[in-house]
């Protein structure tokens, strides 16, 4: 069968997977201030079934209810994320991902028919097991497919995917606003589930990651995969001479020292870096900007933005989101990640303080039970006070999109030997849902309850973060996989470490250190004896 060998081919069609959190965000997004949505999932106390007057707007799910509706994706994601490292390990990187899609149609096809509330909260924690699935997985395979000097952009091309998810499915959202009755809210629903279909098909014609094949003694197709993706259909060539050396160094090292337990992660060796795994997610999470994305209707509503004004004004954070994520896809890897978190961190705390000052000095209480009887539009701001809140929180995404966004994808799977990859990655990821659940069911009565104290709350993680990344991220942009191993090894401080861009090239190029090609029949005899060793 043909496969695709291009690396940016194969990420094209991988990080669709990504998608499908970007179009489950917007999908929600968009459809939370309408009448439509607010009137059939409504709860009081303000509504025509409420109060007898048919012009009366309706109030929708009670805040802790529409938390929790929205808390249902990333919490079946926690789910997701923690199985799929089982999952990827026994059916490889691919096939994990082709289940992931089967779960997400069925999560769409239960949330599109939902005829009530329990109902919609089923379908989006079913949606959820699927994002977990893939945002766990899908960076794990492209990093394994993809060459050093490129492995940033590709890995990257994840966020770049779920800032288009946002942004596409946030435009059909807002088109079948306009549609009459629940047909608003359950066209998008359905619509939804189409990028799970075209990834689960695509991934037919994709190989499977070299290094999985390698760890499951596959080591012909493995060097067939290398030759077709690093290679360019020449099995002989230095990189992948070079390539598959270290991969068969490393497998020998990993079985000799053979313990792929999710313990392993909490050994001594291991347990920094999954420390800096686990809150690289966390951090993501804390940034407050998957909850700017959620209740972004909420914040511009308080600036009195209301109707299709509002919707049309959040509309264009989502295309900053996207555009402002392509310098990074085209420079990261020389960047390096750890300027990218640090920076980034600093700038959005800069605009997060400088809305709560906003909101604080200029801003009031809203009336009793909200702006336009929605709640968490607990506070109110106008004029050019109120601009400015719009133009920080433009700011905000801008700081967000080309730093944490893509950085906080790429850098975990960076991080692990090839043994404890799958399960590791899984881990990281799921801690990152599980904040995720947090955040989307707390900020809503947090709206109501600490008003624009919350942008406090994110500003103060984000000057965290910013020391934290400093002091304790390394650098491991520009170095092979086995060469980040060998990193944590000598336990090089973070602060000291460096991009190493241009030797990566070189090798991609063939101008490689002929001791090290030189390894490749060496370590193969190795790992004979290893397998020998093994078996006996």
């Amino acid at each position: 069968m043909y496969q695709i060998g291009n690396i940016y081919g194969i990420t094209a069609i991988a990080v669709i997977g990504g998608g499908l959190f970007g179009f489950d965000i917007s999908s929600m997004s968009a459809i939370l201030p309408t009448q439509q949505y607010r009137c059939y999932f409504n709860q009081g106390p303000n509504g025509p079934e409420y109060s007898g007057d048919p012009n009366e707007k309706c109030s929708g799910p009670r805040p802790d209810v529409q938390g929790g509706i929205t808390a249902a994706m990333p919490g079946g994601s926690f789910i997701g994320a923690l199985a799929s490292g089982y999952l990827t390990d026994k059916l490889g990187r691919r096939r994990a991902i082709q289940v992931g899609c089967t779960i997400w149609v069925i999560g769409s096809i239960i949330s599109c028919a939902a005829q009530n509330i329990g109902m919609l909260i089923v379908g989006r924690f079913i949606n959820g097991l699927s994002v977990g699935i893939c945002s766990a997985q899908v960076p794990v395979y492209v990093t394994e497919l993809a060459p050093p000097s490129k492995r940033g952009r590709v890995v990257g091309s994840q966020q770049w995917a779920i800032t288009w998810g946002i942004l596409i499915m946030y435009y059909i959202s807002y088109g079948c606003t306009f549609l009459e009755g629940e047909k608003a809210f359950r066209v998008p629903w359905g619509i939804q589930m189409l990028p799970a279909v075209i990834l689960a098909i695509g991934l037919v014609f994709l190989p499977e990651s070299p290094r999985w094949l390698a760890r499951h003694d596959r080591w012909e197709e493995c060097h067939q995969v290398l030759t077709l993706v690093h290679g360019k259909g020449d099995p002989n060539s230095p990189f992948v001479s070079l390539e598959m050396a270290e991969i068969k160094q490393m497998i020998e090292f990993e079985r000799q020292n053979a313990d792929v337990s999710v313990k392993e992660l909490f050994k001594p060796q291991m347990l920094n870096r999954l420390h800096i795994g686990i809150f690289t997610q966390i951090w993501s999470q804390l940034t407050g900007m998957n909850v700017m994305m959620y209740y972004i209707t909420y914040v511009f509503g308080m600036a009195g933005l209301t109707g299709n004004t509002g919707l049309i004004a959040s509309s264009i954070q989502y295309v900053i989101n996207v555009f402002m994520t392509v310098p990074a896809l085209i420079w990261m890897d020389r960047w390096g990640r750890r300027p990218m978190f640090v920076i980034g961190a600093v700038l959005m705390m800069i605009w997060l303080f400088a809305n709560a000052g906003l909101m604080a000095s200029y801003g009031r209480a809203a009336p009793p039970g909200g702006l336009d009887n929605i709640a968490e539009q607990s506070w109110q701001i106008e004029g050019a006070p109120a601009r400015a809140v719009i133009a920080c929180t433009y700011l905000f995404v801008a700081s967000y999109a080309p730093t944490w966004g893509p950085a906080s994808w790429v850098y975990p799977p960076e991080l692990f030997p090839l043994r404890v990859r799958g399960k590791a990655v899984a881990l990281t990821t799921s801690s990152n849902w599980i904040f995720n659940f947090a955040l989307s069911y707390f900020v809503p009565p947090a709206f109501v309850n600490i008003q624009w104290k919350v942008y406090i709350v994110f500003g103060v993680f984000c000057a965290a973060m910013a020391v934290h990344t400093f002091f304790m991220f390394p650098e491991t942009a520009g170095k092979t996989l086995e060469d980040i191993e060998e990193m944590f090894m000598e336990g090089i401080p973070a602060w000291k470490t460096k991009v190493d861009f241009s030797t990566s090239r070189r090798a991609e190029q063939g101008i490689v250190d002929p001791e090290k090609i030189g390894g490749f029949d060496h370590s193969s005899i190795k790992m004979e004896n290893a397998d020998v060793a093994t078996k006996a």
